[in-house]
């Protein structure tokens, strides 16, 4: 047994120097980073309608027939069926507990894609024509964006081979194969500010031409570490 072990500690011993006397191949790691931006071509509006009040049947109500003349607004505005979609539908008993009383909550939501940007205010100002006062988030993207992060990450990579190029000079060493990439990747789409339900309100009713959001720009970013060989 003492014979077994004395080996087996001997064995490690062994290893252990190897790994020490192994020489270490010169290298540099660095980090890259690819922006691409992008005009959007379509967008994804998720809003919906709330009522309050005394009677669940009454709430209820409310919001169906809000929600009945928005479905029709929305196809008489040619959006295809494909693209709308009702995602939350809800009726909350609230209870006040300074008045000590209950009332009742309904809510339902939709999400629309909208593929002409162009129509993005005549579309909103329509809806909260019809009813709609919970605007929940406005967001802009592009059917061609796969593309758009594949140039993206091409544009890291080179980001970081330059960086490792300038180290590498400086040293009088060149820079040789890429030995470990990681993928740090991360899309960053901006999201528009929008105003308030009743500030839409008022604008539908008093300049139903008037533009109130700004497309912009998505702005795809790729983030990469890479690790070359130093000749």
């Amino acid at each position: 047994m003492k014979k077994t072990i004395f080996m087996l500690i001997s064995l490690f011993a062994l290893m252990a120097s190897a790994q020490q006397t192994q020489p270490q191949i010169p290298q540099v790691t660095v980090s890259g980073e690819g922006k691409v931006r992008v005009k959007p071509d379509f967008v994804v509006i998720k809003l919906g309608v709330q009522n309050t009040g005394k009677e669940a049947a009454e709430v209820k109500k409310l919001n169906d027939e809000t929600m009945d003349k928005v479905i029709k607004f929305i196809k008489a505005f040619g959006v295809p069926t494909a693209d709308y979609q009702t995602t939350n539908v809800s009726l909350n008993k609230n209870y006040n507990y300074e008045k000590k009383t209950y009332n009742y909550v309904a809510n339902q939501s939709l999400s629309i894609t909208l593929k002409d940007v162009t129509k993005y205010d005549a579309l909103m100002m329509g809806l909260v024509n019809q009813g709609i006062n919970d605007i929940n988030e406005v967001e802009f993207k592009s059917t061609k964006i796969e593309e758009y992060e594949s140039t993206a990450r091409k544009e890291a990579i080179k980001s970081a081979k330059h960086k490792a190029e300038d180290y590498a000079f400086t040293l009088g060493q060149k820079v040789g194969k890429a030995i470990l990439i990681s993928d740090n990747n991360s899309s960053v789409v901006p999201m528009p500010m929008l105003m308030k339900s009743s500030g839409w309100a008022n604008m539908a009713a008093d300049a139903p031409q008037q533009q109130t959001l700004a497309v912009g720009e998505i702005e795809v970013t790729t983030n990469v570490t890479v690790s070359f060989i130093l000749d």
